[in-house]
């Protein structure tokens, strides 16, 4: 008899053992609700790390942060999407976006694609039930530092999130698109790690590389992550985020060009974009969007407005235009503040971009005319 207790008590510790549940995986989904705040599946691995006062403090911190941007933008941003853009289930490219699925989603509910890019890193899959509980507590931290400004303001603070980003056991992208997803009521199905060939072709990406580098590509092109998730009224979406250079010669030699094109027409959405299209370096990054774009929404950081030829385009002004924050004083458009004094400008009541205060904000709505056969 006592052999037998002996060996009973035996297999429970060995079942209770690192090893025995290191073989107990969280799911994409149970670990994106984990970093949110949110409980997990009663089944989940992940669900005894709840119990925990810091886990405890952060979900109560999102809680109140995530109902705060809502009520203030994000509630708003739905319905202004609803009434006055069309179309917005096409594809959505969202360049120099970082990880922000929270706008993306906002204003592009119903997009079937969503291809996001940045320099940060794409990071790896997280394994949140292996960590140590001082490596939990930093993950968590880390994770709400590099939503403060975002859920403060409406954009990344690129540096600080540069280095936020590369941090830790648990970094990159990843970690805050699991974190949008779910608090956007996204069940997450699938979640890996991909790179692009020359020929824009997704493959999944070699499992025993580190993919720690700020805006690393390998020798095949842009590395990235694949996300498919759904919701009550989308039965699949897909969101794609890769890592690297746009500029001319990286955007063509990413992969990344053949890539989208092969998304046939899309959506374009750019925000806080630090005026990059406005510079030759990135001339044919802006070519591509007004070319494979049937609508294309943008603050004033986005496309110069005489890159808009007239007779494609039909221009649709909202908010206030008051000129670039100091930082980019130079990129001041005259052409966009007559066009921001024109009777048919429309009023937003939510803020976005660098001007990010309600009354400062712009957004400007270009929809590709139909052309007359």
């Amino acid at each position: 008899m006592t052999k037998l207790v002996a060996c009973v008590l035996a297999a429970v510790l060995i079942a209770c053992s690192p090893a025995a549940r290191a073989t107990e995986r969280a799911t994409p989904d149970d670990t994106a609700r984990f970093l949110a705040g949110l409980r997990p599946s009663p089944s989940s691995p992940l669900n005894t790390l709840t119990k925990s006062a810091v886990w405890q403090r952060h979900a109560a911190r999102f809680d109140a942060l995530f109902e705060l941007k809502d009520r203030a933008s994000l509630s708003k941003i739905r319905v202004f999407a609803t009434k006055e853009m069309p179309q917005t289930d096409r594809p959505l490219l969202y360049f120099f976006s970082g990880p922000d699925f929270l706008y993306a989603n906002a204003f592009f509910a119903d997009a079937t694609t969503y291809v996001l890019s940045g320099l940060e890193p794409a990071g790896e899959i997280p394994r949140i039930e292996d960590l140590n509980p001082r490596a939990l507590e930093y993950t968590l931290h880390n994770t709400e530092r590099s939503l403060s400004s975002v859920l403060s303001l409406s954009f990344f603070q690129t540096n600080d999130m540069r280095r936020q980003l590369s941090a830790g056991p648990v970094f990159g992208t990843l970690p805050i698109l699991y974190v949008f997803l779910a608090r956007a009521g996204k069940t997450v199905s699938e979640a890996e790690a991909i790179v692009l060939d020359q020929e824009g072709n997704v493959k999944q990406a070699d499992a025993g590389r580190k993919s720690g580098e700020i805006g690393e590509a390998s020798q095949d092109g842009a590395r990235g992550l694949r996300i498919v998730f759904s919701d009550k009224d989308h039965s699949r979406q897909t969101l794609y985020y890769f890592s690297g250079d746009v500029s001319n010669d990286g955007f063509r030699k990413s992969g990344l060009l053949k890539f989208c094109g092969k998304l046939g027409q899309a959506n374009a959405f750019i925000k806080s974009a630090s005026y990059l299209l406005h510079r030759d370096r990135y001339a044919d990054l802006r070519e591509f969007i007004l070319k494979q774009s049937t609508l294309v929404l943008q603050d004033d950081s986005g496309i110069p407005i005489s890159y808009f030829d007239p007779l494609k385009w039909e221009l649709q002004p909202f908010g206030n235009y008051v000129g670039p924050i100091p930082l980019f004083r130079n990129r001041y458009q005259a052409s966009l503040a007559r066009l921001f004094r024109a009777r048919d400008r429309k009023g937003i009541d939510f803020g976005v971009g660098y001007q990010w205060r309600t009354n400062t904000s712009n957004l400007l709505l270009a929809v590709k005319k139909v052309p007359i056969l």
